[in-house]
């Protein structure tokens, strides 16, 4: 896992790409790749790559980066894993390409060489990368299926400049701190900005799935080459025989869970008290791991509640013999690590704290790589959600079309949201409730757009949602519409709540700690391989996750309410933005404009 950068002077005009710029942008981003630093200039100093490395796979000199091909015809940085790395590099051999490294770095070389950008199509794993083709004089971008790695630009119409975190390309010096209305309405809408907005105008991220082109004429379109929304439609589509779909979903994770297993470090586990961790370990027993570390965070204030994921995980590392660690987080600890949390969050977020924390402990251990049952909720049907928005269009999709009903009836029970605490998302029930697009917002938004107004400039706001277009945003991520109600509501979660969110937050949380993520739940082969099955299954979906390790897990952890992954930070931070103004620094007035908010609307906001 490692940070990229570069910047490509495209126009003719075009100051040359300032060396010291990249660097700066490049070492801003040293905790993503602490092994190694690396920076390539092309002759006419036209073009520049930055690499910052967290050495994984081929931990020898040979897998630094930028890379170059034998012939230097193509220089690559590259940010990621990619897991079917061998079985690529065994065809290129096939065909008449040598290899001089053992790394996945070099693959994705040779294999652009051999396919072009077709080449996106045979990866799996997780990426960002960017590709100079000196013969064409072309820089080629790319990002993986579900956007697991980031990479943000930006564009001034003269050069054009790429870096893993927003940060870090602002660290240059050369990027406009301009903010962005959408980004911000995204963020109070939604607790999260969503792609491609960030919350600098300037600055925008490509798209999860996509591939960009920029040559001498500047950026090109960004190209789709992967749809959630697809995959589910032509899953659908195939003719379905309801066979042993519980062996059919083991043989799929486990190939998934063997996938993600491959480094040459050790890969340990994030472990919680959840179907979702638990079955992972169990697979990675199941594939062959041994020795496994596992880790968990436990809080003082949870202790002996039903938040307490400390003792039935505790319970499953000793069903599956892990070697297994507890790290109580204390409020203090917390405090003190605030400032850095708010330095490494990337754009701003409601979450990620759990995973900030979860991390150290794993870093604590010497841990480089952990998996984490991430993407389980999307994949088989965990949420609410899942039962909840079908159920809301079904009963809504009728009165809703009736013009101004919706409006009247908000209209109707504002009295009663002010008097009676009655939750401004029943108001909206009737405007939005009808269609997939507006329960989602209904179902995950914080504020919806009409309440913007008690968190926003009433100029900001309607630029903002101007250009954000929210219904007509999560439009586009259903299209094509899938068939099953399961579907649209998976393809919903993992494009916006799991994006934007869960992802991002694993990311910059992670990489502070100098710790790589995988989340085998998230993998573009493992959703064509059960995507017919969790359709047609769509209430047995944690069951087959469930049951799909060898070795069972415990009666306890299938027993166990689902309450998610939490944190006491709300009492901690009622304690903070309570003394914000009493010393405690712009560093928790900052925190307290991030989640203060969330405080104010969780009453409102649905059940994660």
């Amino acid at each position: 896992m490692c940070g990229i950068n570069g910047a490509f002077a495209y126009h003719y005009a075009a100051n040359a790409v300032d060396a010291c710029e990249l660097i700066a942008t490049r070492d801003h981003m040293a905790a993503r790749g602490p092994d190694a630093k690396g920076l390539w200039m092309s002759r006419d100093a036209a073009v520049g790559l930055g690499h910052r490395r967290l050495s994984i796979i081929d931990i020898t000199e040979s897998g630094a980066q930028p890379m170059a091909n034998a012939d230097q015809s193509l220089i690559v940085t590259f940010n990621g894993e990619i897991y079917n790395y061998r079985s690529l590099r065994q065809g290129l051999e096939a065909r008449g390409y040598r290899f001089r490294s053992q790394s996945d770095t070099e693959v994705l070389l040779q294999l652009y060489a051999d396919k072009g950008e077709a080449m996106v199509h045979d990866l799996r794993g997780m990426f960002a990368f960017a590709i100079w083709d000196v013969a064409k004089r072309k820089l080629v971008l790319a990002r993986d299926p579900f956007g697991i790695k980031p990479l943000y630009y930006a564009d001034d119409g003269w050069t054009f400049r790429f870096a893993s975190q927003v940060k870090a390309l602002l660290a240059g010096g050369k990027v406009s701190r301009d903010p962005d209305p959408a980004g911000a309405a995204g963020f109070y809408l939604l607790g999260s900005v969503p792609e491609p907005f960030t919350t600098f105008a300037a600055i925008r991220a490509l798209p999860a799935g996509t591939m960009m082109l920029v040559d001498r004429t500047g950026a090109g379109q960004v190209k789709r080459y992967h749809s959630i929304a697809s995959v589910y439609r032509e899953a659908e589509a195939r003719p379905f025989t309801d066979g042993d779909a519980v062996a059919e979903v083991r043989a799929a994770l486990l190939d998934s869970v063997k996938s993600h297993l491959v480094a040459d470090v050790p890969v340990g586990a994030f472990l919680s008290a959840g179907i979702d961790s638990g079955a992972l370990v169990g697979l990675m027993c199941d594939a062959g791991a041994r020795d496994i570390e596992t880790v968990t965070i436990a809080f003082e204030e949870f202790s002996g509640a039903a938040q307490d994921e400390a003792p039935l995980a505790q319970q499953v590392a000793a069903h599956y013999g892990t070697r297994h660690t507890t790290r109580v987080v204390t409020r203090a600890e917390f405090e003190q690590d605030l400032p850095r949390i708010l330095e490494a969050m990337d754009q701003p977020s409601i979450d990620g704290i759990n995973t900030w924390f979860v991390s150290k402990a794993a870093s604590e251990r010497g841990l480089k790589v952990a998996v984490s049952g991430l993407g389980g909720d999307e994949l088989f049907g965990g949420y609410p959600s899942f039962a909840d928005i079908p159920k809301w269009v079904k009963f809504m999709s009728l009165p809703s079309r009736a013009p101004g009903l919706g409006a009247l009836a908000r209209l109707a029970m504002a009295p009663l949201v002010e008097r009676f605490s009655v939750s401004p998302k029943a108001a909206g029930m009737l405007e939005l409730g009808g269609t997939y697009a507006g329960a989602w917002l209904l179902k995950r938004g914080l504020f919806l757009p009409r309440e913007l107004r008690e968190a926003l400039d009433p100029d900001m706001i309607r630029e903002g949602l101007r250009r954000l277009a929210p219904l007509q945003l999560i439009n586009e991520a259903i299209t094509p519409l899938p068939r099953s109600a399961f579907a649209r509501v998976a393809t919903l979660e993992a494009t916006f709540y799991m994006r934007n969110q869960l992802l991002r937050d694993a990311d910059w949380a992670s990489m502070a700690h100098s710790l790589e993520v995988r989340v085998p739940l998230v993998d573009s082969v493992l959703l064509q391989n059960v995507a017919a099955i969790t359709c047609a299954r769509a209430l047995d979906g944690k069951r087959l996750l469930a049951a799909a390790p060898g070795r069972a897990l415990p009666a306890e952890v299938l027993a166990r309410k689902k309450t998610g992954f939490t944190t006491p930070v709300q009492s901690w931070m009622r304690a903070l933005v309570g003394n914000a103004g009493e010393g405690t620094g712009p560093w928790a007035r900052e925190w307290a404009k991030y989640v203060g908010r969330r405080m104010l609307v969780r009453s409102n906001a649905p059940a994660r």
